[in-house]
């Protein structure tokens, strides 16, 4: 625990370094020029609890509340405009007395009004995405705060503090120095702050980082994007779970399904009524590509086995919102050749039962109902059909005497890795500064690392996509294949390769869209240009 909060810790520092700062830096330094000397302390406290909370808790409170998304950062930023008033005209300060008044500008004002300002900041403060932010964000969202979520965050908030109290010293020593134009002093920075209140209105600021670069991505491979530290993060998202695995244990039974198919009548199937089968549970979702590779080996084993008493389940378990609709799930299994039993885990109690991790994984169960083989992933599709049949000719039964012979199209190249594409698992992003939940202007950086990937145009980030407005783009330095992305909508992706026109993609549904194959793999920039309204949700590569 103590070396993920260093790690916490440090993503911080590396965010409070990183352009996302720009925005606060000019309020950092205006607020500890109008004050007393624990000011800056008082300042980055309030952004410490601000964000620590809010980060954690804002979600629940403005669900439980109905109020939208962006109502506390409004109302950061109108209370800015409220501070900045009371620095340029002293009268209209003495007039909020009660509460702004005595919280600026008289003898406790330095602790209070500082706190108050950090509060602010800390609503207003979007830090750049990274595997941290994305595991605060990701256990905030599903409601499981625990004692870890909230240490992680405070320590993250206390990483990006420490730059930030620098700033806000220098702001107040640079102060002392002027202290004979005291009046005209706490004018100019109310000016200031005003200013950067306005740029936060109106996103302005986002220039300024691009021109800086996407350095963050790099610093954060170095730190919270490594092995150990994404290995420690992965078992933070899952610390209530404990692993499933074989060994002759009851396997779990099906739980929380909103809905079956394949099934006579569509009617429900239980482990407890398919004792007596060996029963393959795959754990799926339809626009995954790594799913899609297993299938014909899914397909191939049904066909082989199902007569001597393998019965194959896949549970549905949906990673986008559209994945949920039945009717989607439905033309999928259609359009994709399942014609085994499919139940829809919406609710991820079935995936929450087996402690799942993973798209595609396969549980494999005996005729009395243990679980007795475990595979996660793509590949090993011979090892996985010889524990079929050892299963199986466990009841005397004489099975085909060949294998079925499906070609393994697991990729075994080096390939860029799964890219998502909204706010709450976006990583290896070098664009400027996300704007969560509504239409802003983005720019492409200068270059783009490998791996990496930027936006350009009008895009609204979402937590799980990006919808296009005008003049739309999306740019991915790839190494793969294949490239493929999950859209929606309806419209059309142009797109280039190395700068060079490579057709069209027709949007017509969610699913899995192939952007890109061919017989060898490349390494380059992948252009995308968007029509208006069209959504994109998340890259694979192969």
């Amino acid at each position: 625990m103590l070396l993920l909060l260093g790690i916490g810790f440090l993503a911080g520092i590396i965010t409070a370094l990183s352009p996302c700062v720009l925005p606060v830096l000019p309020i950092l330094l205006a607020g500890g020029a109008t004050g007393g000397r624990r000011r800056p302390y008082a300042i980055v406290a309030g952004i410490v609890v601000s964000f620590t909370v809010f980060t954690l808790a804002a979600a629940w409170l403005l669900d439980l509340l109905g109020l939208p998304d962006d109502v506390l950062r409004n109302l950061a930023i109108a209370l800015l405009f409220v501070l900045a008033a009371t620095l340029i005209f002293p009268r209209f300060g003495l007039a909020l007395e009660r509460p702004f008044a005595r919280l600026t500008r008289r003898r406790g004002g330095d602790l209070g009004g500082g706190f108050l300002l950090g509060a602010s900041l800390g609503l207003v403060f979007v830090p750049c995405a990274g595997p941290v932010l994305a595991t605060i964000s990701v256990l905030a969202a599903q409601h499981k705060v625990g004692l870890e979520a909230v240490l992680l965050t405070l320590f993250y908030a206390l990483g990006a503090a420490v730059p930030m109290l620098l700033v806000a010293i220098g702001g107040q020593r640079a102060a002392g120095r002027l202290r004979a134009h005291g009046l005209a002093l706490r004018r100019a920075m109310g000016v200031v702050v005003a200013l950067a209140a306005l740029a936060l209105v109106f996103n302005t600021e986002q220039s300024l980082q691009v021109a800086l670069g996407g350095y963050t991505s790099a610093l954060q491979r170095h730190t919270e994007a490594t092995g150990s530290a994404e290995a420690r993060l992965a078992r933070l998202r899952h610390a209530q779970h404990k692993p499933v695995g074989s060994g002759y244990r009851a396997a779990p039974e099906f739980k929380d399904i909103s809905n079956w198919l394949n099934t006579p009548g569509d009617r429900p199937l239980t482990l407890a009524g398919l004792r007596g089968k060996v029963v393959l549970v795959d754990f799926w979702t339809y626009s995954c590509i790594n799913c899609i590779r297993t299938l014909p080996h899914l397909r191939a084993w049904y066909a082989a086995y199902h007569r001597d008493g393998l019965e194959v389940v896949g549970v549905h378990t949906p990673e986008f919102a559209f994945e949920h609709v039945l009717g989607n799930v439905r033309q999928a299994t259609r359009d994709l050749h399942v014609t085994w039993p499919v139940a829809l885990d919406n609710r991820y109690g079935t995936w929450n039962a087996y402690s799942n991790e993973y798209w595609p994984a396969e549980y494999l169960i005996d005729r009395s109902g243990r679980l007795r083989h475990v595979h996660f992933g793509e590949g090993d599709y011979g090892g996985s059909e010889r524990e079929i049949r050892t299963l199986l000719a466990e009841g005397a039964k004489p099975l085909p005497t060949r294998l079925t012979s499906v070609a393994d199209r697991t990729p075994t190249d080096r390939s860029t890795p799964e890219s998502y594409l909204g706010y709450e698992r976006l990583q290896r992003y070098a664009g400027s500064k996300i704007v969560p939940g509504r239409a802003a202007s983005y720019r492409f950086p200068f270059g783009l690392g490998e791996d990496e990937l930027a936006y350009a145009g009008t895009w609204t980030v979402g937590p799980q996509a990006i919808v296009a407005g005008p003049g739309a783009r999306l740019r991915v330095h790839f190494q793969a294949q294949d490239v493929y992305l999950v859209l929606g909508g309806k419209g059309h992706v142009q797109k280039l390769v190395a700068g060079t026109p490579a057709g069209t993609v027709d949007v017509n549904g969610y699913r899995l869209y192939t952007i890109l194959s061919g017989p060898a793999a490349r390494n380059g920039i992948l252009e995308l240009r968007f029509d208006p309204g069209v959504k994109a949700y998340a890259f694979t590569f192969g």
